[in-house]
This record gives C-alpha cells, sequence and structure tokens, in this order.
C-alpha cells in the first residue's frame, strides 16, 4: 500500500513539475536526443563490425576445414605408399 501511495505522490509531483518547467524539459530533451542518437548509432555500428568479423571468422574455417580434407587424403595416400615401399623392401631381404 505504501508502494501505490509513493508512486501516486510521485507521478502527481512530477506532473506538476513538467508543466512548471516544461521549456526546461524541452530544453534537455533537444540536448539529450542528439546525444543518445550519437551512442545508439556508435552501438549499432560496433555490433555490425563485430558481426562482420565473426562471419569472415567463420569463412576462414570452413576454408580451412576443405583444405584439411584435402590434405587428410593427400597423406593417407602417401602413407599408403610408404608401407607398400617397407613392404617392398622387407620382401628384398
Amino acid at each position: 500500500m505504501k508502494t501505490l501511495i509513493g508512486g501516486a505522490v510521485a507521478a502527481v509531483l512530477g506532473l506538476i513539475g513538467l508543466s512548471v518547467w516544461f521549456c526546461e524539459f524541452l530544453q534537455l530533451l533537444a540536448g539529450a536526443i542528439p546525444v543518445m542518437l550519437l551512442l545508439g548509432g556508435g552501438l549499432a555500428l560496433y555490433l555490425g563490425f563485430d558481426e562482420l568479423k565473426d562471419t569472415w571468422k567463420k569463412d576462414d574455417t570452413e576454408a580451412d576445414a576443405s583444405d584439411a580434407d584435402d590434405d587428410t587424403e593427400k597423406y593417407k595416400k602417401e602413407i599408403d605408399d610408404l608401407k607398400k615401399e617397407i613392404e617392398t623392401l622387407k620382401s628384398e631381404k
């Protein structure tokens, strides 16, 4: 109940203050809006750039993974060739 009464008193005082100092409120609002736009735009730029960097990292990882698959096949073939060569050398002794 105390919260309800306190909220009602604060709302009434706020309404009275807003009507008394309306010109000052508009000046404060006029000064705050450009600052909020500037900060919001900066945050949006930062988040967009961060997302772009993540996309670049994902593309690099996928490219590295495909290169790794190609390398794996190449190394498996090389190991098989070396095993055959070892068997050939063992049979010659």
